[in-house]
């Protein structure tokens, strides 16, 4: 585990430092909230479902899917790769237990903050208060264009939409998990493709 852990954290660092406002002092106090968490294996579980998120993750290196088990089937409904942060984020604000199970689709290294400490800087700073909340509002707006592009008949255009939002996951995750995501078999994903 100590092999990444200096890259992990001046990952963070750089990408805490980016936050316009936070002070150098600020940011500092914040990444050392950051503990290093064991490497995932591909297939390894981050969270459960049932279980309840007491941590917000960011991915050093790695790839994780976010799906709503099913008894028939799972459901794809997100993705974290490198330089991403990740909960099951329903748990993590209401404390109840997660609807949603999170995996590593290849070895993944990780560091996470304790919600307590997480929030604790949200209510303390400003910058990351601004930092935090414009955040949330871009995550609601995918989540606003996920839900239009489920509800697009045409299995063509969701692909396409994917391709101009997120051409980056074409590139990154396996292909039964993006026709998942698009809500599509493999087969038809692989005629568009």
């Amino acid at each position: 585990m100590a092999d990444f852990i200096s890259p992990a954290y001046a990952q963070l660092t750089a990408f805490v430092s980016s936050i316009p406002g936070l002070l150098p002092a600020e940011a500092s106090a914040f990444t050392a909230c950051w503990k290093p968490v064991p490497a995932l294996r591909r297939t390894d579980f981050l969270m459960q479902a049932g279980q309840v998120e007491y941590t917000l993750y960011f991915v050093h290196k790695g790839l994780l899917r976010v799906y709503y088990p099913t008894e028939s089937e799972e459901i794809c409904v997100g993705f974290a790769y490198d330089q991403t942060l990740i909960c099951s984020f329903p748990s993590f604000i209401n404390q109840q237990p997660s609807a949603y199970a999170i995996q590593a689709l290849r070895r993944t290294e990780l560091l996470g903050i304790h919600r307590t400490d997480f929030m604790r800087f949200v209510d303390e700073n400003a910058a990351f208060t601004r930092f935090w909340r414009t955040e949330l509002e871009r995550n609601l707006l995918g989540r606003i264009e996920r839900e239009i592009d489920l509800l697009l008949p045409d299995p063509a255009q969701r692909y396409q939409r994917l391709r101009t939002r997120s051409p980056h996951i074409l590139q990154y995750v396996p292909r039964k998990y993006i026709a998942s995501y698009l809500r599509m078999t493999p087969e038809t994903l692989s005629r568009l493709r």
